[in-house]
């Protein structure tokens, strides 16, 4: 049961969203609030996992609440404005839905959440392949679903991600940072500078010194796996092609 609160200062819209979510029992709706100040306070409870969050509320903006979010809770935005999605993405919202809601999306949106909202994850917004997240260096930005991303390598205090496209993008997040968040069933941590999406390995190469070198999609050159990591890695991508 995905335990939501519904922050929204229109009466209205609150009882369209509240109808909408009547054919989705695996919802329940904790408490409501209309205005930024209260918002704030109900923010505040630990026993949520999901927020409808409306952008313009009475007394405030909405983006200026996601610090109070709780560390484990996904963010549904519910707008009548289409120029905010880039921001909601940047923070890695879950979805970003325009009223009139439409029930199509809305169950879509509520397909993405994980299926133990209750379990144990990583401090900070965990991502699933099915994810967007958007990558920004400099005047270059883009959307980038988390699965097409193949490696992302360590550059100081920056990392280079490369996408199966064969797009490079400069971002400043430590490797540690990906690794926190990315999803553990198709990420890898392969040498201590650069983590790998499995599902974007298309073969590798092995010489007499046990060295390993991974071609992975959208790299022009192959990818060094470190030696003590050779079994694990076996062990996955093989994990990976039988459930392909």
């Amino acid at each position: 049961m995905r335990q939501a609160l519904l922050i929204e200062d229109e009466t209205t819209a609150r009882a369209d969203l509240r109808a909408k979510l009547g054919p989705h029992p695996e919802v329940s709706i904790l408490a409501e609030a209309a205005t930024f100040n209260s918002a704030r306070a109900l923010l505040a409870r630990t026993d949520y996992d999901l927020v409808f969050l409306d952008i313009q509320l009475i007394g405030g903006n909405a983006f200026d609440l996601v610090p109070d979010v709780r560390p484990r809770a996904r963010i549904i935005f519910v707008t009548a404005f289409e120029t905010y999605a880039l921001r909601a993405f940047e923070i890695n919202a879950l979805d970003y839905l325009l009223k009139p809601v439409v029930p199509a999306r809305l169950a879509e949106a509520l397909r993405r959440v994980a299926p133990d909202a209750s379990a144990e994850v990583p401090a900070g917004p965990a991502l699933r392949l099915e994810d967007r997240v958007y990558l920004r260096s400099g005047a270059r930005a883009r959307f980038a679903a988390v699965g097409d991303i193949s490696v992302i390598v360590a550059r100081d205090n920056y990392s280079e991600v490369l996408l199966a496209d064969g797009t490079r993008i400069f971002l400043r997040k430590s490797l540690k940072a990906w690794e926190d968040t990315l999803p553990a069933t198709h990420f890898m941590r392969v040498h201590r500078t650069q983590i790998v999406n499995l599902a974007r390995v298309t073969g590798y190469e092995r010489d007499r010194d046990e060295h390993t070198l991974l071609t992975v999609e959208g790299a022009t050159e192959p990818v060094s796996a470190s030696r003590d990591r050779w079994a694990e890695l076996k062990s996955r991508l093989e994990a990976i092609r039988r459930a392909l």
